[in-house]
C-alpha cells in the first residue's frame, strides 16, 4: 500500500533540512542515506524530522512544491513542530 506525502530531512553532516514527497518514505530515507539522490549525496546521513500524509502523489507533489517557495528555515521547523502545512493553520 502507498504512503504518500512530504517529508522534511536533517542532515546530521551541515544540520540543513530537505524537503521532498514520496509514495513510500522510508524506501526514500535508503535512498537518501545511500547516496542515490543526487541532491543529497554530499551532506549524508539523513533523519527524517517530520511526515505529512497527502491523498495522493500529485498532491504531495504540489504541496512539496509549494512548501519550498518559502525558503525559510524557520517555517521549516514550524512544519516540523505542528506536523502540518502552514497553509492549513
Amino acid at each position: 500500500m502507498a504512503n504518500f506525502g512530504v517529508y522534511i530531512l536533517e542532515s546530521i553532516k551541515n544540520n540543513r533540512y530537505y524537503v521532498g514527497s514520496t509514495d513510500n518514505v522510508f524506501r526514500r530515507i535508503k535512498e537518501h542515506n545511500a547516496g542515490r539522490v543526487p541532491s543529497t549525496k554530499n551532506t549524508r546521513p539523513w533523519i527524517i524530522k517530520v511526515f505529512i500524509e497527502c491523498t495522493d502523489l500529485g498532491d504531495a507533489r504540489s504541496s512539496e512544491y509549494r512548501l519550498k517557495k518559502y525558503k525559510r528555515k524557520d517555517i521549516l521547523k514550524k512544519v516540523i513542530q505542528d506536523k502540518t502545512f502552514p497553509w492549513n493553520h
